[in-house]
């Protein structure tokens, strides 16, 4: 067990995958709490640098743009209504690959 100085630093050992950044938008008061209502924390990554999460978080989405991670959009104006995110409503799917046939000709 090693001693961390602060949360990147505790991730960085945890992940052991190189530097961590924890991006903080700059967004007032009202907004951030409409955000965070609007599941802008709940978002599925896809692929390293892909996420998927709602179109309606603005800040968000262009934070995320600005640091190098793609954002695929969602309408999610019904969705939202459930109170979950892409990250809420997916569901890990484990199964064997599939198999494929021989062309007879």
């Amino acid at each position: 067990m090693e001693e961390s100085r602060g949360l990147p630093d505790a991730l960085t050992q945890a992940l052991d995958a190189g530097p961590v950044k924890i991006l903080t938008a700059e967004a007032d008061r009202g907004s951030a709490q409409r955000e965070q209502w609007d599941d802008a924390d709940n978002y599925l990554a896809i692929a390293p640098g892909v996420v998927v999460g709602y179109d309606r978080n603005v800040v968000t989405n262009t934070l995320l743009r600005r640091n190098g991670i793609d954002v695929v959009e969602l309408d999610g104006s019904e969705l939202g209504r459930g109170r979950g995110g892409a990250r809420c409503m997916s569901c890990p799917v484990r199964r064997h690959p599939l198999e494929t046939k021989e062309d007879p000709s």
